[in-house]
């Protein structure tokens, strides 16, 4: 990646950051965070939107997915990425992997949040 698609990628990550820091004032928790889950589902309804209409067959992705898909989705949600992913393992109908995939991503992920909070406690 070349220094200027990771400008647009930085310009799209401070646009997606500010968006999740919004969304986390204007959406009131609850039992549930609502408002994390708002926001990886909207990050990841807006990736599969945008990975439909910007990424043709064998195309080179460009400024406008280092912005829109790296940058404000990266930025707003790392679960889009996660969601991409296991959403194309299922298109080549990778069922065992997808669920192997959703499976140790949550379960580590919440194993390494729970060390990290023992370690710096």
């Amino acid at each position: 990646m070349n220094f200027s698609a990771l400008l647009w990628v930085a310009a799209g990550g401070a646009v997606g950051s500010v968006a999740r820091a919004l969304a986390g004032q204007l959406v009131p928790a609850g039992r549930l965070p609502w408002a994390t889950v708002a926001v990886n589902v909207a990050g990841s309804l807006l990736i599969g939107w945008l990975m439909a209409r910007l990424a043709a067959p064998g195309a080179e992705p460009g400024r406008v997915h280092a912005f829109w898909v790296v940058g404000v989705c990266g930025g707003f949600t790392t679960f889009s990425s996660f969601s991409w992913q296991t959403f194309e393992q299922l298109q080549k109908g990778q069922w065992l992997t997808a669920a192997g995939h959703v499976a140790l991503s949550v379960a580590a992920c919440v194993l390494a949040t729970g060390l990290g909070w023992r370690l710096g406690r």
